[in-house]
């Protein structure tokens, strides 16, 4: 196939298949896979309203959602890589599919308005906008809910506010041992080996059955210290 573009002319010899899609003709030095909007919408449906979002989904057949977004240039794009990013996003994606369209638009509305108005908290944001507090807003109590529900709380909000709960305190009390562990795991046997972190050698030992590891630093591999490690751990 005979490529043109802005950048000239090139020719593509390789396809590939593009999975949940179809075959498509593929360039190894490409920067992106183009995929026609006629051909997707013949085997997806496809949504896009610019009052609402500045975005088109693409709802798959596993009821997971695919969305382009634009970059700088104005070039819709979705990053197919597998990178953590990419998994925050499935997360997302899989919370938002409980709401419609209209509702996720106006949930990353009520995001970025809490960004703009300084992160107030969830709990101010909406006594802010049921008092009228915020000229010509046109988000409602049920947008920041269902912000809180699709992408989580506001980190920026909850940095520096959040404070130490004090703790339970821990009581300790020290009983015998019942007679049948004594007899059952009485005999502990170790098994021993030396791991070397950074070139610093550590005793590493693990108890067969209960399974309860230490770690000892040693100063020397020599048999005088391997004994006391062994019998300070025993």
């Amino acid at each position: 196939m005979t490529l043109h573009c802005n950048a000239g002319t090139t020719y593509v010899t390789k396809k590939g298949d593009l999975k949940g899609y179809r075959t498509i003709w593929y360039h190894p030095d490409g920067i992106a896979d183009i995929l026609s909007l006629n051909n997707v919408k013949k085997k997806y449906k496809v949504m896009f309203d610019s009052e609402l979002d500045d975005g088109s989904i693409v709802q798959k057949g596993n009821g997971s959602q695919c969305v382009f977004e634009p970059s700088k240039k104005g070039l819709y794009y979705s990053r197919m890589t597998n990178d953590i990013s990419t998994t925050l996003v499935t997360m997302v994606d899989r919370v938002k599919n409980k709401y419609s369209f209209r509702q996720y638009s106006n949930a990353r509305k009520a995001c970025l308005l809490q960004s703009t108005i300084g992160r107030p908290s969830t709990k101010d944001l909406i006594r802010y906008v049921e008092g009228n507090m915020i000229p010509n807003c046109n988000i409602i109590r049920d947008d920041i809910v269902c912000t809180d529900d699709i992408f989580g709380p506001n980190l920026g909000s909850l940095k520096g506010k959040m404070t130490r709960r004090p703790t339970i305190h821990v009581c300790t009390s020290w009983t015998s041992v019942p007679q049948e562990i004594i007899e059952k795991y009485g005999k502990v046997t170790l098994a021993v080996d030396i791991m070397a972190i950074n070139e610093i050698p550590f005793m590493i030992m693990t108890s067969r059955n209960i399974h309860f590891s230490t770690a000892k630093l040693i100063h020397n591999k020599t048999k005088n210290t391997l004994i006391t490690s062994i019998a300070q751990v025993a």
